[in-house]
């Protein structure tokens, strides 16, 4: 019998999925569960990589002529009843604040000491808030476009929690824009959702889908919602952004009104769009393997880690120069417009633990560096896209010289991975018999890996795709924007179809 491999974490992916992601994220030391229940606290290294996907995202949005501004974490709960579908649509998830002011109690506690006068509702997403503001900045046709995103923290009470992908705070960035017209707020909303599309393929390294939500998965108080979804290495979907075409719902429940080039008084269009923290959670699990973290070069925390080899002390001095010489002339080197992100790890611990924890940090170029190195003038490089035992031998102007395109080789080669994975299990079923047995895992002690996305024809109607999601656990992630228009019949009812929509579970 074959001796299993050994990995750095454990279980496998194969072995356990779900507990396979926590222990990446802890390996990694990424982020760790809070005192406060459902909540997590984003240690360095995790949160390095928010901080890039932040700058990165921020450029494109200013790019495309938004600004940046800050509103009110709690919203007085009247502004959430002016939109009826809004307030249902997130009534169960919403953190509600009903007093202020502590006094001690006759126990030696603390106790609750007035009431509010009205309940405020902790932000779980900001369009009523905002749209309040907006109603008081815009007058005229001469105000629009107001383009304005903001970057910060929302609170939805979640029953069941998993790190970055779904706790009952998180980190994010919300977009609120008005228009004039419908056909603005439309380009607009398609216009964010193709940012971020080309953000999580072009950064991220994971190819997605764009499409339309279904109206029973669509945004509460939305007339469209667009998303780009994502296959993880269990075949589950992730929705990784979405961009919301608004209408004049929030417009008329929020009184954003201007006086028009003729001046007759209308109602403004307005859109919403927002990415989370959840991205990273995305990245881990698009990504990442047996033995750790795995991080695209475009957004990773550091691109090199340099890692010297000492065997006895009279060497120290000189192997430690030559790699601090050696850092900062990686430094000075630029990739996307920014130096090179280069580690020098000097603590004192044996080389193999060393070793270890740089793997399963995800750091793409990995340089071991000791007396016999600078001897041979051979560096010893290691890709962490290729397996861990796997080296090669470079000189140091060859490094230095090829390490950008050194980079996007290795960034490329893990979106092709990605892709070629998410293909390999995206796949066109034409009967409900096939479309059971793709949804039906192998292994019944491991539901989590089957199936992935069925491209499927159905007839349109939400109560099929209800009973659908109830029957298998499956939902319609999108209608494609692209590629899925095609004559049909509906493999649930036989009725006639327009076009094939992705069908996944998901997270």
């Amino acid at each position: 019998m074959a001796k299993k491999p050994k990995t750095a974490i454990t279980p496998t992916r194969a072995e356990d999925y779900p507990e396979w992601y926590q222990q990446v994220i802890r390996a990694a030391e990424l982020a760790e569960l809070s005192p406060v229940r459902g909540c997590m606290v984003i240690k360095p290294w995790g949160y390095s990589l928010w901080e890039n996907i932040q700058r990165i995202l921020d450029g494109m949005f200013k790019a495309t002529g938004h600004q940046n501004a800050y509103f009110p974490l709690f919203i007085p709960i009247s502004y959430l009843e002016k939109e009826a579908q809004h307030v249902e649509g997130f009534a169960k998830e919403v953190a509600v604040v009903t007093h202020h002011r502590l006094e001690a109690d006759d126990e030696g506690g603390l106790k609750p000491a007035a009431p509010l006068e009205e309940p405020l509702i902790v932000r779980p997403t900001s369009e009523t808030i905002i749209g309040e503001m907006f109603a008081r900045w815009i007058q005229s046709y001469r105000d629009l476009p107001l383009l304005i995103n903001q970057w910060a923290n929302v609170v939805r009470w979640e029953l069941r929690t998993r790190m970055f992908l779904r706790t009952t705070e998180f980190l994010w960035q919300e977009g609120h824009t008005a228009h004039a017209t419908a056909e603005e707020a439309m380009e607009e909303t398609l216009q964010m959702l193709n940012v971020y599309a080309d953000f999580v393929e072009n950064y991220m390294a994971i190819p997605v889908i764009k499409g339309e939500k279904t109206e029973l998965e669509r945004f509460p108080g939305a007339v469209r919602t667009y998303c780009i979804e994502a296959m993880m290495q269990d075949r589950k979907a992730l929705q990784a952004g979405t961009s919301h075409f608004l209408g004049q719902n929030f417009a008329r429940a929020m009184d954003i009104k201007f006086l028009n080039s003729e001046g007759v008084e209308e109602y403004a269009w307005t859109t919403s769009w927002g990415v989370s923290t959840r991205l990273i959670g995305a990245l881990i699990m698009a990504h990442s393997d047996d033995d750790g973290l795995v991080l695209p070069p475009r957004l990773a925390s550091a691109h090199v880690v340099i890692l010297p080899i000492i065997h006895d002390e009279t060497s120290r001095g000189e192997i430690l120069e030559y790699c601090q010489k050696l850092v900062a002339d990686l430094q000075s080197i630029r990739y996307l417009d920014a130096p090179l992100r280069v580690e020098l790890d000097t603590r004192e611990m044996r080389g193999g633990n060393k070793f270890w924890s740089w793997v399963k940090k995800g750091v793409p170029i990995r340089l071991e560096i000791g007396k016999r190195e600078i001897e041979s003038g051979l560096l010893s490089l290691g890709r962490r896209d290729h397996e861990h035992r796997e080296r090669k031998n470079i000189t140091r102007d060859e490094l230095i010289h090829s390490i950008v395109d050194l980079l996007e080789d290795i960034q490329n080669n893990l979106y092709n991975k990605a892709k070629t994975f998410r293909d390999s299990h995206m796949h066109k079923i034409d009967n409900l018999q096939d479309f059971e047995t793709f949804f039906t895992p192998k292994n019944k002690e491991k539901p989590e890996i089957h199936g992935g996305f069925a491209l499927c024809h159905w007839n349109g109607d939400p109560q099929v795709e209800q009973q659908v999601k109830e029957k298998y656990g499956v939902t319609i992630r999108c209608i494609p924007l692209e590629g899925g228009e095609e004559e049909g019949k509906c493999i649930f009812t036989g009725e006639h179809s327009k076009q094939r929509v992705v069908f996944a579970k998901a997270y």
